[in-house]
């Protein structure tokens, strides 16, 4: 998180310095990390589960899926840590587990944008190219995929997280007390300055365009009259719907945050003067940051409507679930009454039973 502190970090060309305190940014962020931690946690919990347990039927897109699961539980994970911090507003676990949080939003931030991107390429070679991406949309080619994006990935968040050191600028021995923020001048114009231009041009601006091209040419098949004959309307539905909620996700979610980052930098670096510049990005920033991080809330809806098969395990498992209260519920008013049989428990157990062999065919 490329962030400032309430201090001053710009001149006018008056030479007095912007005065504006994003103060408000504490409550904000501890506020908004508390929610998006329940909820992260419980949905990701949730697709854990989906993933390990009951779904049995493994293909392209749930490869990606799984590896993005993975990246969005890991920061979930970390986001008590910041809590803590924006509430405190001092670092008390240490520099290393500092370093690891950064590390991990930005994994999680570009690791989600790149594993959307695969799942929209995918959709694309399958609907835009069905027959002759046979031999490329393979399960041995998706993990090959999803490694490349790791190492892409780590080899940018680490860097990030470990090399970097907060300063003061009132007191250099009180660094250790601050994370996420208050990087000086001088690492702004030798180091981050070139880490957001690697990570705005790979891990943003790229994957956008990837995204925009895979979304409009599925839109022009789909819109061709011989692929709604041969899908049918309600197939074409479901893509559309999940083009939709694809793209929403990843609007509402990174453009905000990445294209604040790119003026923020240029703030930073003084390549943008006055204090009207600054003030603007230092307001919209925790806003736009706030926005990022729900991307693992989101995440789930697009395992959701992008997968029939999850769709299927799903409804599937609840239906096992509601059977198995309402035999519960059964049971225990035959022990206030006597008019429910043997043969009636026998016949109930049985079809709970059956519900279960067809959910772990799956």
């Amino acid at each position: 998180m490329l962030n400032s502190t309430s201090q001053t970090f710009n001149i006018t060309p008056n030479s007095m310095p912007c005065n504006k305190t994003d103060d408000f940014k504490y409550p904000l962020y501890s506020s908004v990390f508390s929610v998006v931690f329940v909820i992260g946690l419980f949905f990701n919990m949730v697709a854990v589960y989906i993933f390990g347990c009951t779904l049995k039927l493994r293909n392209e897109t749930t490869t990606y899926m799984i590896n993005l699961v993975v990246s969005d539980s890991l920061f979930v994970l970390s986001l008590p840590f910041r809590i803590v911090y924006f509430i405190k507003r001092k670092w008390l676990f240490g520099r290393v587990l500092c370093k690891i949080s950064v590390a991990l939003f930005y994994t999680n931030m570009y690791g989600s944008i790149l594993f959307l991107t695969c799942i929209s390429v995918d959709r694309f070679l399958a609907i835009v190219h069905p027959f002759r991406s046979q031999a490329i949309r393979t399960k041995r080619n998706a993990k090959l995929a999803c490694c490349a994006v790791w190492v892409m990935v780590l080899s940018g968040s680490i860097p990030t997280g470990f090399l970097l050191n907060t300063t003061s600028q009132t007191n250099v021995e009180a660094s250790s007390n601050y994370c996420f923020e208050n990087y000086s001048k001088t690492q702004w114009r030798a180091e981050l300055s070139k880490v957001v231009v690697f990570i705005e041009t790979v891990g943003f601006i790229i994957p956008l365009m990837l995204n925009v091209f895979c979304s409009v040419m599925v839109l022009r098949t789909l819109s061709k009259p011989q692929t709604i004959s041969r899908g049918g309307y309600l197939n074409k539905k479901k893509i559309l719907r999940m083009i939709v909620v694809h793209l929403l996700i990843f609007c509402f979610c990174f453009i905000p945050y990445n294209v604040n980052l790119i003026f923020y930098a240029m703030v930073r670096t003084n390549v943008l003067k006055g204090c009207n510049a600054e003030d603007v990005v230092r307001t919209i920033y925790p806003i736009a940051l706030c926005l990022a991080v729900t991307n693992c809330c989101f995440d789930p809806v697009i395992y959701y409507f992008t997968s029939e098969t999850i769709q299927s395990s799903f409804k599937r498992k609840s239906t096992v679930w509601h059977a198995r209260f309402f035999d519960r519920l059964q049971v225990d008013s035959s022990q206030n009454s006597p008019n429910m049989t043997p043969k009636h428990l026998t016949l109930t157990n049985l079809r709970t039973k059956t519900l279960d062999n067809n959910e772990s065919t799956i």
